[in-house]
């Protein structure tokens, strides 16, 4: 099936929020904080600027909570008096002309008496820095399984290793933008979203209204991977307190630097390995500390530590593990979500260690994966007993194979030794990533989905779910179609509006196609219940629905389902233990690189991917999916660094944040094992962060390969390339 937005994408009729036609409004910016910590003294306006042209707001003008909802509301809307970020927003200006609204941000001077900064997450804090319960640290969280610390004892060979990764941009095509109105006493709020039901909690929070009072729309959004999660709440809330206190409507669209500034970003890293093994290189103990940088207020740190935490141990079994995580305040921009969540910092660190591992032993790398693998019926470090069917041995060997590895490195070596300063190698990872929302979260979320049947018998799919570039709309359209038995051009994708659709849980997690597209289906069975017609397909259910419609004027027939966990599932909260994920995706990454040796610039030439996504419902967009995410993390792994001074980003622009553009990535080859998972619809598992997780340590592998370096953070830019490389020649 073909995108079904994909025309209007292409032809550029789609609508993005800043492309809504608007008569009679007013454009928003925001004053901010010059400061990554202190009193604010005194704001001074410049005289020469009229200001009673100006729509202004402070924190003063907060109808509600002046708290942006989160995991817990401790970001203010508005600073009041203090500031803990550079950015943070201190006042809203609003005004007819978006000219003369930038000349007069400019004419804010916002005066602050600085407190002694947090600006190093890997150092613990002053008793003048403590700005979070005695210590900065957000959130702590231990996993335990077996005894760790009595095998290091007798441990034939113990490796150590820490590895850095550094924060990330989303470099969305569309920046951050909303549209705040009020219509017929209800503050409505469009905007480039992924989660429309948390933008609605933060605006009834701040605004001090039911929930009624609040209708929240999504429009189309070009891309988000986390980046429009959190911190569309935040940009909801400005544009609507201008909107209610102007009355009029209100938009605000971030320019590029502004939104690369102030928006958040994957969160920094330290995770440091002590591995026990024995003389075959089996695993017998792990203790693993994993560390975060989570700028200055709590956002969604818990539970992307949580994730992070979770995957540490890698895809592979280990009797003994003990990790610790934090994540600890900083006074940078708060860091927030991003694609994988947690789990590509971690796994970089456990695919670099295996690295390290198997030099140490001397044990070929792939071996050494090969041995420690997950089989079906061992254990992850929560204790989560793996049954689901897939063989991760063979899934390494396919790509190991599709990439001709032996070959491939045979070849390298021989054009190493002809050329001057070009050097080449393999590396190899293999990891996985968990579905859905943590432990009991889908439980917690009690997310519902509908469908209805229209009078000209047609089916509506309604859910909250959001389309971001992932290709929502068509799979969506897809399920249902398949399920019963219908065209796709007589299922109906309604809008994630609050007012129109329940609220089926975040567009998030990896969970939209698996959690809320069974969901999908269920609610179809609840559908055909009502109608008395369980087994209907096609016409016989067509005709069906127009009958009903027939009988019952105006009334609207829905089917329903909420989420209910599958019976297999058991989590426990309190000490981190069992049933982490419903269901786990696979795969195995082999990347190649090309090094010279006169620049330190990094080429990745060829790169393959196989995984294991459950069946994969749509072949075009599951290989766009990993293509995309591999696009990506060679950015993280190679040169995308965020040049951070005083807490603020110095590079906050396409000049000088690089991201890969077509000419630096390689072919990147795609294939597929299926096995499905019974809970997911047609047995598909979530796909979308899986492919973040692994590039990175492959391309590092295949540094190490080239060069002989033994590299342990990125980005691997030539500078830092260089720097290593030198030092290594020194010694």
């Amino acid at each position: 099936m073909k995108r079904r937005e994909g025309i209007s994408k292409l032809t550029g009729a789609e609508q993005y929020v800043d492309d809504l036609p608007l008569d009679d409004f007013l454009w928003g910016m925001v004053v901010r904080s010059p400061s990554p910590r202190g009193q604010i003294r005194d704001i001074r306006m410049a005289g020469e600027i009229d200001w009673s042209q100006f729509v202004i707001v402070d924190a003063r003008d907060i109808p509600g909570s002046n708290a942006v909802a989160a995991i817990e509301h401790d970001q203010p809307i508005l600073a009041d008096g203090y500031v803990r970020h550079v950015h943070e927003p201190v006042m809203l200006l609003a005004h007819p002309s978006r000219d003369a609204l930038r000349q007069a941000v400019r004419a804010v001077e916002v005066v602050v008496d600085p407190d002694e900064p947090v600006l190093d997450f890997t150092q613990a804090s002053t008793p003048r820095q403590i700005q979070y319960g005695d210590d900065n640290v957000f959130k702590r969280i231990d996993v335990v399984k077996g005894d760790a610390a009595a095998v290091f004892d007798a441990a034939a060979h113990i490796i150590e290793g820490e590895y850095r990764t550094g924060a990330q941009e989303h470099i969305y095509l569309e920046p951050q933008g909303m549209i705040a109105s009020i219509e017929a006493g209800v503050v409505t709020v469009r905007g480039s979203m992924q989660c429309p039901y948390f933008v609605h909690s933060a605006l009834m929070l701040g605004l001090g209204r039911g929930e009624h009072d609040i209708r929240v729309i999504q429009t189309p959004t070009g891309g988000a991977f986390g980046g429009k999660e959190d911190y569309p709440s935040v940009i909801a809330l400005l544009t609507a307190l201008l909107a209610v206190k102007a009355n009029r409507t209100v938009k605000i669209i971030y320019d590029r630097s502004e939104d690369i500034a102030v928006t958040t970003k994957r969160h920094p890293a330290r995770i440091h390995h002590r591995t026990a093994v024995d003389d075959a290189g089996m695993l017998q103990a792990m203790v693993i500390d994993v560390l975060l940088d989570g700028g200055a207020y709590v956002t969604l740190s818990p539970v992307v530590l949580s994730r992070a935490v979770i995957h540490a141990a890698g895809p592979y079994f280990c009797p003994n593990v003990q990790i610790h995580g934090e994540v600890r305040l900083t006074n940078h921009v708060p860091y927030g979500a991003f694609r994988g969540f947690g789990a590509p910092q971690t796994q970089f660190a456990m695919e670099r260690q295996m690295d390290r591992i198997a030099d140490a032993l001397g044990i070929d790398r792939i071996e050494l994966r090969r041995r420690n693998l997950l089989r079906d019926g061992q254990t992850t470090a929560t204790g989560q007993v793996i049954r689901d069917g897939v063989d991760r041995v063979a899934l390494q060997d396919r790509a190991v194979k599709i990439a001709d590895v032996e070959r491939t490195r045979e070849a390298c070596k021989q054009f190493n030794a002809k050329h001057p300063y070009l050097r080449r190698g393999v590396g190899l990872s293999s990891f996985y990533h968990g579905a859905g929302f943590t432990g009991s979260g889908e439980v917690n979320l009690a997310s519902r989905a509908e469908v209805a049947g229209l009078p000209d018998g047609r089916i509506e799919v309604r859910t909250a779910q959001t389309e971001m570039g992932q290709g929502m709309v068509t799979v969506f359209t897809q399920i249902v179609a398949v399920y019963v038995g219908y065209a796709e051009r007589d299922i109906v994708i309604a809008d994630a509006d609050t007012a129109h659709v329940p609220n089926s849980g975040p567009t998030v997690a990896s969970r939209t196609t698996m959690v809320v597209g069974r969901l999908v289906e269920r609610a179809c069975d609840d559908l055909r219940r009502m109608l008395g017609c369980e087994e209907a397909t096609g016409d016989d259910l067509r005709q069906a629905i127009v009958r009903w419609h027939e009988s019952h004027d105006d009334a609207e027939l829905i089917g329903g389902a909420q989420y209910v966990k599958p019976s297999h599932i058991h989590w426990d909260d309190d000490r981190y233990l069992g049933d982490a994920y419903a269901a786990y995706a696979w795969a195995t990454n082999i990347a190649q690189v090309e090094v010279d040796l006169r620049t330190f610039m990094t080429r990745v030439v060829e790169f393959t991917s196989v995984q294991d996504v459950g069946t994969v419902l749509n072949d075009v967009l599951a290989r766009g999916q990993i293509q995309g995410g591999v696009a990506q993390a060679i950015g993280w792994a190679l040169s995308e660094a965020c040049a951070m001074q005083n807490g603020a980003m110095q590079n906050a622009h396409l000049t000088d944040y690089i991201i890969p553009t077509a000419s630096d990535l390689p072919p990147i080859r795609v294939w597929f094992e299926q096995t499905p998972y019974d809970d997911g619809p047609s047995g598909a598992k979530g796909i979308g962060e899986l492919p973040m997780n692994g590039p990175a340590p492959a391309i590092l592998s295949a540094i190490s390969d080239a060069v002989g370096l033994d590299l342990s953070h990125i980005p691997v830019t030539p500078e830092t390339l260089m720097e290593e490389w030198l030092a290594h020649e020194r010694h």
